[in-house]
């Protein structure tokens, strides 16, 4: 049970960190709407995974 808590963790902060970095790349005064674009894909892909985890925990 621990491994999974660990690994929840892992992902909350890599949310975070995904969050950090598109707030930043949308404060640029041109920011890159590809990045924006992958950074919105990536933060989906890990919120879905926390969901199920916590579904299934």
């Amino acid at each position: 049970m621990e491994k999974i808590e660990k690994h929840l963790a892992a992902l909350k902060a890599k949310h975070a960190d995904l969050d950090a970095k598109l707030l930043e790349e949308e404060a640029r005064p041109l920011p890159d709407t590809l990045k924006i674009q992958e950074y919105k894909k990536q933060k989906l892909a890990v919120k879905q995974e926390i969901e199920q985890i916590e579904k299934n925990a």
